[in-house]
């Protein structure tokens, strides 16, 4: 029998089955699919009899905290310790299907349902109790419910031997933010000692009896088919190698690991045809000629006759590269497919997606696959997480037995989806005074949403291999592309790209750090124009009071001293602003750098700015804004994706650099602004897109000399300051 079936038939335990209207603080959220299972009984919430909570979502955590600040809320709304609650995540035959775990939806959609969840939970418990101790008076307090004469009944000690099942109502009034009491306050991240002490269960660390140890033969350029291999020299190493091939899908096996990596290095391969890749310095004219459907993203006035009466008129162009995910580990999975069963262990953001796509792989129905998630390597985006979940699957459909995938760093960097490449150009016209009476923008990308999804097997490489459909969502290069300024005459325009030379999805922030570095720099290149502070000529086109105070507050934070030039002392500071999606988080970042003589930019200090709605854990967040930071500088500073004609170059750290400790800033002030009467709206990465603005804008103070083209490398600077 399973688990859940046990719950449901007559545990002794209590659950709670509920399906929760998706709704955040009254505002509409992306609807998940309806599981069968769920429909009006699915068990959320258990409760052991010795008082122990254990809630399942389908969100993950990936190094943001959501575990910890989700537990929070259960331990808020049900009054129970912290330290009782344990959340079980992304497995697909235990948890409901909450989307995934991506665009700092989290907490603003998993929140509401999991302090309903929790509510209804804490009603259910003072019912029971009133057959003990009387209707009247009764609270629950610290796990257990309390009568007013002080008899006390622990929930544990209420629930067992009974079955509960409870439909959720959606009704069940949660606390007001002036009772929290975990709500809001800083607690310990749930995962970090077992961390610490090395005890953590990664996906990495985890083995299957009887497992076989897989690695994956791709080519140089995606989308090459083998047209000749020779295993002759497998024969002569140990582990018993053997390949396994199914249409152009291509692996080698062995018992150990070790075995099947020098397996791997001997298999000698002729690859067909490859398609040539254009030159990389044309990439940016590539976008901009590139067959597109455009979009109309926002409008508003007469942009073109605003431009042809503006006092003056300013243009500019900026281009953001390919860059990769950065993960340390390659990513990893394992897989136990049977005839009627398949099991799979895999890190992925998107669980469900993730194993309807893999289903439709091996070909059977999504209830027979199970995925069980455990935690990888940080990605923010797809990485090669889903990929390597589907190679590990097929390799043990087809060799009969347990298989276990870990990418090489090579595999990693050569066939994760990388950020896609995006090209912008804005024109605007000021008027005598100096306000913005037009504005213009354009972006290039190709669509931003590659992730599995739709039942599509050839959304993964193992069912591209062997020719299965694809379908994508459209989304990400617009985010952020909309100015979030009042502006009388402004129109953007999205160029979504029908193709990409190279593969690509989702990376941190999608289409928001290119939108936002060329919207922000514009901004500050504008001030310039017109003569005004660029934190004051922000102020002067805003009137959300949020937008601004986030401003105000970084000005204080870095102590901003009003400029209308730059000061070219060798030493600048720089802005930004976003308002996330234009409709979620708002955030100000000043960011201060030196550049020495030979054009090397050190970024020295970070302050932010941070206001999204509702803070759940204030220490959390503040990790949350410390790691944008830090992987948005080396997104700026040193990333980029290289190629030649025939294939990747980026393919390890020396060829990829990230950001070293060694080069990290001396200081990051981080100010939260706590709105607890608001909608949670996430921190996962807000934060990240307006740090390649307030660099760009810091180096211009520095130098004098602006830089468009992202990364800001000290070759280019020197190319652009000779210019």
């Amino acid at each position: 029998m399973k688990r859940r079936d046990l719950l449901l038939k007559g545990s002794s335990g209590l659950v709670i089955a509920f399906n929760i209207p998706l709704q955040a603080f009254g505002q509409a959220v992306p609807q998940p699919r309806i599981d069968p299972r769920f429909v009006n009984a699915g068990a959320w919430l258990e409760m052991a009899p010795n008082g122990a909570v254990t809630f399942y979502t389908g969100k993950v955590e990936l190094g943001t905290g959501v575990d910890t600040a989700l537990a929070q809320m259960v331990a808020e709304e049900l009054d129970v310790e912290l330290g009782r609650i344990a959340m079980v995540m992304g497995d697909t035959e235990r948890c409901p299907d909450q989307i995934g775990t991506f665009g700092s939806i989290t907490v603003s959609l998993a929140g509401p349902q999991v302090r309903q969840a929790a509510a209804e939970a804490r009603l259910a418990l003072l019912e029971l109790a009133a057959a003990k101790l009387g209707p009247q008076g009764l609270k629950t307090e610290n796990g257990a419910v309390i009568a007013p004469d002080g008899r006390r009944i622990g929930y544990g000690e209420l629930v067992d031997g009974k079955r509960l099942q409870r439909p959720l109502s959606g009704n069940a009034k949660l606390k007001a933010a002036a009772d929290f009491k975990v709500i809001g306050k800083s607690a310990p991240r749930m995962s970090l000692p077992a961390k610490v002490y090395g005890t953590h269960d990664y996906i990495h660390n985890v083995r299957l009896p009887g497992m076989l140890h897989g690695r994956m033969i791709r080519p140089p350029v995606h989308g090459t088919s083998p047209v000749l291999v020779d295993d002759s020299a497998l024969k002569k190493l140990p582990g018993n190698p053997r390949v396994v091939r199914k249409g152009n899908f291509l692996a080698v096996v062995a018992d150990r690991e070790e075995q099947v990596i020098r397996a791997a290095q001997a298999l000698k391969v002729e690859w067909g045809a490859t398609v040539v890749w254009p030159p990389q310095q044309d990439l940016p004219q590539l976008l901009k000629t590139s067959a597109a459907a455009d979009r109309v993203l926002d409008t508003a006035g007469e942009v073109d006759k605003a431009l042809a009466q503006a006092a003056k008129t300013h243009s500019a162009q900026y281009f953001v590269p390919y860059q990769q995910h950065g993960s340390i580990g390659p990513s990893c999975a394992l897989a136990d497919v049977k005839a009627d069963r398949a099991t799979l262990w895999s890190p992925t953001q998107t669980s469900f997606n993730t194993r309807d796509s893999v289903a439709a792989i091996l070909g059977m129905p999504p209830g027979q696959v199970r995925l069980i998630w455990l935690e990888g390597s940080g990605c923010y985006g797809q990485n090669g997480a889903d990929d390597v979940t589907a190679d590990a699957a097929l390799l043990s459909q087809l060799i009969g037995r347990p298989v276990r995938v870990q990418w090489m760093r090579q595999d990693e960097n050569r066939n994760e989806p990388k950020g896609p490449a995006m090209a912008m150009e804005v024109k605007a016209g000021i008027d005598a005074a100096g306000n913005i009476v037009a504005w213009d923008y354009q972006v290039w990308s190709v669509n931003h949403g590659g992730r599995p999804g739709f039942g599509q097997g050839g959304n993964l490489l193992a069912g591209e291999e062997q020719g299965m459909g694809k379908r994508f969502a459209q989304v990400g290069a617009d985010i952020n592309a909309k100015p979030s300024y009042v502006l009388p005459n402004k129109r953007a325009v999205l160029h979504e790209l029908h193709a990409s030379p190279l593969r690509t999805s989702s990376l941190r922030g999608l289409g928001s750090p290119a939108n936002t570095l060329a919207n922000e720099s514009f901004i500050d290149e504008l001030a310039q124009l017109a003569g005004v502070d660029p934190l004051e000529y922000r102020i002067r086109h805003l009137k959300d009071e949020r937008a601004i105070a986030v401003l105000r507050e970084v000005a204080k934070l870095s102590s901003w001293q009003a400029k209308t030039a730059p000061a070219k002392s060798g030493v600048g500071k720089g802005v930004a602003f976003i308002h996330y999606h234009n409709n979620a988080a708002y955030v100000a970042v000043a960011v201060q750098v030196r550049v020495d003589a030979d054009s090397r930019t050190r970024v020295q200090k970070v302050w932010v700015a941070h206001d999204c709605g509702l803070i759940v854990n204030p220490d959390g967040v503040k990790q949350q804004i410390e790691g944008n930071v830090i992987q948005a500088l080396s997104r700026t500073l040193i990333e980029e994706v290289r190629y030649n004609r025939r294939g990747i170059d980026s393919l390890d750290w020396a060829s990829y650099p990230i950001l070293r400790f060694s080069e990290l800033p001396d200081e990051i002030v981080i100010s939260l602004i706590n709105r607890p009467t608001m909608r949670a709206v996430g921190a996962g990465e807000c934060t990240t897109p307006p740090v390649f603005a307030a660099v760009a804008n810091a180096i211009y103070d520095a130098t004098g000399t602006r830089l468009r083209d992202v990364p800001f490398t000290p070759e280019r600077l020197k190319a652009r300051r000779a210019a």
